[in-house]
């Protein structure tokens, strides 16, 4: 799946301070909410919650926070670089500074376990994360993300 099929452009960013945890989970709420102040509440209530569940920290300085909410139809995606690594309670004590955030519809549940697989994959190439990191301005970040990975030979 390319990162394309839940990823806009418009919600790629860079996030210069980000404070804590919870100021990168509001950040997220808002690029996934379009800036609505009342689907922006709701989003990151729903990622909190899952939060609170545990970490969804990947590894690797990644994390893929996510939740459910009945706040959209469709899926939503967002992508922030922080500008520095902020805990995350992950398993291997990394902070994270690459975060992938999704919003789901309450009825996504077999599509959204296969999201999470096909994305925790994809950020386990060392090289992605790598060129992540190296973009120098959210253009190239939005080239990177976007862009069809090359098929394997």
């Amino acid at each position: 799946m390319p990162l394309s099929d839940l990823l806009s452009a418009d919600r790629i960013g860079l996030l210069a301070e980000p404070g804590d945890r919870d100021t990168v989970l509001d950040a997220a709420a808002r690029l996934l909410a379009d800036a609505s102040p009342t689907h922006t509440s709701i989003i990151a209530d729903a990622l909190r919650q899952r939060e609170r569940l545990g970490s969804t920290a990947i590894g690797h300085g990644v994390a893929i926070p996510h939740g459910r909410s009945g706040a959209y139809d469709d899926v939503r995606a967002a992508f922030l670089r922080l500008g520095r690594p902020v805990e995350f309670a992950a398993g291997d004590d990394q902070p994270v500074d690459l975060v992938f955030a999704m919003a789901v519809p309450e009825h996504f549940t077999q599509q959204h376990l296969q999201w999470l697989a096909e994305l925790a994959e994809r950020f386990a190439d060392a090289g992605f994360r790598a060129a992540l990191r190296a973009a120098p301005d959210t253009d190239t970040l939005r080239a990177l993300l976007l862009s069809r990975p090359a098929a394997a030979a």
